[in-house]
């Protein structure tokens, strides 16, 4: 089943919805996330589960901006954001999973991945630094690895941002024209968007091989930023409520 096709990237909030909408979750997030970490809940008050963001999509997308408003209310000492970008020499030695552990938040933690072990089966997989074997048992390997996260009690909020092939050059010019951003785009950006087509196959794949109940991907549209950012605060404010529930802590008011 082709996802990206059946996403609507015209559906848009108004702008003054988008705004109050975004600081409602942005507030209730922070509460949810002294809750994880065992700072509000009076005496009875324990670590939740570690939570885990994972970010990927497509170059200009708009990851760090939604990234940015997902943690803006948050205080630094309780969150880690960590990127990822293409494996050292060294890191090339070990499984390609190896890389991401110490990334990972445990209990009461969170962590927001900018890109991650699903560079394996997207751009390893179009611009073959990995063999056709190493990245189809790749997503196998993955599921498996969520899935060992969630049964310890982790909660794996996926996103995948996705935008029109239009809106992705409209946003290269931008940067491109902008002294202040044009160090965001380099030459292998305008590589990478000759290889659209590859890339897009890859992302469906992925989605479909590697969405589990574990760990299932929500594909955000976002020609829209403001649209994109609300739906991502909102979507895990939802998923950490809904883990809040399961192990048996009280939600804050």
């Amino acid at each position: 089943m082709k996802r990206l096709s059946k996403v609507d990237l015209h559906d848009t909030l108004p702008k003054s919805e988008a705004g109050l909408r975004l600081a409602a979750a942005q507030e209730r997030l922070l509460r949810l996330r002294l809750t994880l970490g065992g700072q509000i809940g009076g005496g009875k008050a324990r670590l939740g589960p570690p939570l885990c963001v994972v970010f990927e999509g497509w170059d200009a997308s708009g990851k760090g901006g939604s990234i940015k408003r997902l943690v803006d209310h948050l205080d630094p000492r309780h969150v880690r954001v960590a990127q990822f970008a293409a494996p050292t020499y060294d890191e090339k030695r070990h499984h390609f999973l190896w890389r991401f552990w110490p990334a990972l938040p445990g209990w009461g933690g969170m962590t927001v991945l900018d890109r991650s072990w699903y560079g394996r089966v997207l751009v390893e997989r179009v611009e073959q630094f990995a063999t056709e074997e190493q990245w189809s048992r790749a997503y196998e390997e993955i599921v498996e690895f969520e899935r060992t996260l969630a049964a310890e009690g982790m909660v794996i909020v996926k996103f995948w941002m996705h935008i029109s092939g239009k809106e992705q050059l409209r946003r290269f010019q931008s940067r491109r024209d902008d002294p202040l951003r044009s160090w965001k785009l380099t030459d292998e950006d305008w590589r990478n968007r000759e290889k659209r087509p590859a890339y897009k196959q890859a992302v469906e794949d992925m989605l479909a091989r590697t969405d589990h109940p574990a760990g299932p991907w929500h594909v955000i549209p976002g020609n829209d930023k403001p649209t994109a950012r609300v739906l991502v605060v909102e979507q895990v404010c939802a998923a950490v409520e809904e883990a809040l529930d399961r192990h048996g802590l009280e939600l804050p008011g």
